[in-house]
């Protein structure tokens, strides 16, 4: 039972970091626009048939890899400039109708170029498993090391690069950022072209283990928001530690109460969550002055 545990805990902090690339880029779109972006799961398939596309070519899986995160980088500025800036303005529930509008079209559209057939996704990493141990996977363990690489150059890049602070300050105060010279709105559209890379990588990771289907990441949306609310939804240090919360106590339930309950889990967390404590376990209480 132990044994069974511990398998179950890591492979959850392997499907934790996937979680948590999602929700990290939920949460970067949240605080430039303040609204959930629901297509991001599916600018994440779509970029992961792209990866798979070029391997079918055969592209190495790393030039492939880093190609498909450019790529997706593009796609996310492409899409804020040329049609979530065109109704910046517009009342919330049609920019929502826009996000789901998109999630639909970019659906579509995998299913019509690739079809709806299940695709096996090739891992970068050895098949046998690491140490000859027989609680983690190459697979699950190399997730966890990607995962925790891409965290640790988005921290770096926020924290202490001139681009990464003008985002930051562009995503919290746009009106003062205008003043000091900050071009508020690229700054948005590079937030969105990272989330777009974020998500490629997140949907390269998953896919070896979900396989590749137009419909591969609806689940993995809904996990990474809850994640999202859990670590609360504008805080990226919170969404991450959501993620491996969520990824690890998703496993755990799955092993004790059996795999149908998984993906109730994810819910249950969302409705908890905006029941107890609306801004998440690090997020902030937003006071209005009226």
């Amino acid at each position: 039972m132990g044994n069974v545990l511990l398998h179950q805990v890591i492979a959850g902090l392997a499907t934790g970091g996937i979680y948590a690339s999602m929700a990290l880029a939920l949460v970067m779109i949240y605080q430039a626009t303040h609204l959930v972006n629901f297509a991001q799961g599916e600018l994440a398939m779509f970029a992961t048939y792209i990866c798979w596309s070029l391997l079918q070519a055969g592209v190495p899986y790393w030039a492939a890899f880093f190609i498909t995160a450019a790529g997706a980088f593009v796609l996310g500025v492409l899409v804020e400039r040329l049609i979530v800036r065109l109704v910046d303005d517009a009342p919330i529930l049609a920019v929502v109708i826009v996000f789901i509008g998109l999630l639909v079209i970019f659906n579509s559209i995998a299913g019509w170029i690739f079809g709806y057939a299940i695709q096996p996704f090739p891992s970068p990493f050895p098949a046998e498993p690491p140490f000859g141990n027989s609680y983690v996977s190459s697979h699950e363990l190399g997730s966890i090391a990607i995962t925790l690489v891409v965290l640790a150059l988005l921290f770096v890049f926020f924290r202490f690069t001139p681009l990464g602070l003008a985002m930051r300050a562009a995503a919290q105060n746009p009106q003062s950022s205008r003043l000091v010279g900050i071009r508020v709105g690229w700054m948005l559209a590079l937030g969105w072209g990272l989330a777009g890379a974020i998500g490629a990588v997140a949907g390269m990771m998953i896919a070896p283990t979900v396989f590749l289907e137009p419909n591969m990441m609806s689940g993995i949306l809904l996990y990474a928001f809850a994640a999202a609310l859990l670590g609360g939804i504008d805080s990226p240090g919170g969404a991450v530690l959501g993620g491996f919360i969520v990824g690890v106590l998703e496993n755990v339930v799955g092993m004790l109460l059996g795999t149908e309950l998984k993906l109730t889990v994810a819910l249950v967390l969302i409705v908890g969550v905006l029941v107890i404590r609306p801004q998440g376990l690090f997020g902030r209480v937003h006071v209005t002055r009226v």
